[in-house]
């Protein structure tokens, strides 16, 4: 089974100029903790509530001045629409992420695929199990 057949479709993206609080603002509309950054239509980062919170809140900026671009994490992990969903999964596992934008060959967004849709869509049990687990380790601190 491709990612395609999975991915959501349509997944809305922010621009790194946008304010964080615009950021936030969507975030809370489509009730979302992620959003894609794209800048003409490529994707560059990935901005989280937790990115919100830790790299403005705390770091004591305004966010409605503070920039996507401050708060995003760049070089954002991804998978292709044509790729097998067991290949996506693995990038999950590999990388302790729930969620990955999924990009068209010529490397433009069209849609996400989280660890939900490979539970849901594939039906497939063990994949779904083994993503979680994987997703779910603890990570070590930075020290």
């Amino acid at each position: 089974m491709r990612v395609s057949e999975v991915m959501t479709r349509g997944a809305e993206c922010t621009h790194p100029d946008a304010t964080v609080r615009e950021a936030a603002v969507r975030m809370q509309a489509l009730d979302i903790g992620s959003l894609p950054v794209c800048e003409n239509d490529r994707l560059v980062g990935m901005v989280t509530d937790r990115d919100v919170t830790v790299r403005t809140t705390a770091a004591g900026a305004d966010p409605n001045d503070a920039r996507v671009r401050d708060a995003m994490t760049p070089g954002v992990h991804f998978c292709f629409d044509d790729q097998d969903v067991a290949e996506a999964a693995q990038l999950m596992k590999d990388n302790q992420v729930r969620r990955l934008p999924v990009l068209d060959r010529n490397k433009r967004m069209v849609g996400i695929v989280s660890l939900g849709d490979l539970a849901v869509e594939t039906q497939d049990e063990q994949l779904a199990g083994n993503t979680l687990e994987a997703v779910s380790e603890p990570a070590e601190p930075n020290r």
